[in-house]
């Protein structure tokens, strides 16, 4: 953390807040490919594509067009779309609690910010609605056209929320992404686990 008061706090999602395993997905992709999962874990990249339908530049039917391909998927949309969304899973509840919280010990206003698709989107938003109501704002990858590492996009996030960057503390579990908020000037915390989120919100004072 930097010596700058902290006045926001900002989590990924994905990793942070919720549980998620990509190997779901390629699992169940594997009753249309005739790729085995290894294969496939290897074929698919986060390439221009995934960075392009988390910015919202391309439509869900568009990249499922593109996973087609990668992964010899012999699939309709609606099909991909499940299994796409099987990686999702249940709510962290340590963290969540931990945060609840530090929001009324801190009163310190909290967000999110999340890379994800609008089929990942449209699943979690419903699921786990209750849980989003513990954060001012939920920032999406594809409303805003921006993602993590980018820089631009942390910027853009502390215009919004209305505080330097540097008055943001970002918790997220990708090194990358707690490397391009520290090059936007944010404090962070790269979280391996719930204990590394609540260690941080304890030196802010918090008991948790």
């Amino acid at each position: 953390m930097t010596a700058a008061p902290i006045k926001a706090l900002l989590f990924d999602l994905g990793g942070v807040l919720i549980d998620i395993e990509f190997a779901r997905a390629l699992r169940a992709w594997s009753a249309f490919s005739p790729l085995s999962v290894a294969q496939m874990k290897a074929a698919f990249q986060q390439d221009d594509a995934y960075e392009r339908i988390e910015t919202g530049k391309i439509t869900s039917a568009q990249y499922f067009e593109h996973l087609r391909a990668c992964l010899k998927l012999n699939a309709t949309d609606e099909q991909i779309a499940d299994g796409w969304n099987t990686l999702l899973l249940d709510e962290i509840t340590e963290t969540t609690g931990a945060i609840r919280r530090a929001r009324e010990q801190l009163k310190r206003p909290c967000y999110i910010f999340s890379n994800t698709s609008p089929t990942h989107h449209a699943l979690w938003r419903v699921r786990h609605a209750r849980m989003l109501e513990a954060f001012e704002r939920v920032f999406v990858s594809p409303e805003i056209g921006l993602r993590k590492p980018h820089r631009e996009a942390f910027y853009f996030v502390a215009r919004e929320i209305g505080v330097p960057p540097q008055s943001i503390l970002f918790f997220d579990d990708l090194a990358d992404n707690v490397a391009g908020a520290e090059a936007a000037g944010y404090s962070t915390v790269h979280v391996s686990g719930p204990a590394d989120v609540r260690k941080a919100l304890r030196g802010l004072g918090c008991d948790v």
